[in-house]
């Protein structure tokens, strides 16, 4: 494995002079070996972690629980492969437990993601059932807390 991958995990900096700094390595060095990691598609992008609340871009999140029924020869994994090429789709997990698949999906308004999900995913061929979950304030982020103690306003007590 890669010295890299770990830093990078860490770090989430691409920059190859810092990397370079940090694993004592030279610039170029780090170059070819990101740009190896690239090729064989271990790195396949990078996105910044950016906290909802902060940014103008106002975007409904669900999470959606989807049983699937398996195909003969393709399992779960056609059927999955499916569901994630849909622009909606952020991410598609196959699971175990009640249901098949964990679909995070995102749309401009609550309406859109209800017909995706209604409309296009649920009448798929094969969908025998979803129950989806709507996001609505985030916590934490790939690690990262979004929501600092004391930045959280307290209710009033109820009195009677």
């Amino acid at each position: 494995m890669s010295s890299l991958i770990p830093l990078l995990l860490e770090t989430a900096d691409p920059c190859p002079e810092r990397l370079a700094k940090i694993l004592g390595k030279d610039k170029e060095e780090v170059e070819r070996e990101l740009e190896e990691l690239r090729r064989d598609k271990t790195i396949l992008g990078w996105m910044p972690i950016l906290n909802p609340e902060k940014t103008d871009a106002e975007k409904v999140r669900a999470v959606i629980e989807v049983k699937i029924s398996p195909e003969r020869e393709g399992g779960f994994d056609r059927m999955a492969l499916r569901i994630s090429k849909f622009e909606e789709v952020e991410s598609c997990y196959l699971m175990s437990g009640g249901y098949d698949l964990l679909v995070f999906v995102s749309g401009k308004t609550l309406n859109s993601v209800a017909l995706f999900i209604s409309e296009r995913l649920a009448t798929i061929e094969g969908v025998l059932s979803t129950a989806t979950h709507f996001l609505l304030r985030p916590y934490k982020e790939q690690s990262h807390l979004l929501v600092q103690e004391g930045s959280v306003e307290e209710k009033p007590p109820v009195s009677a």
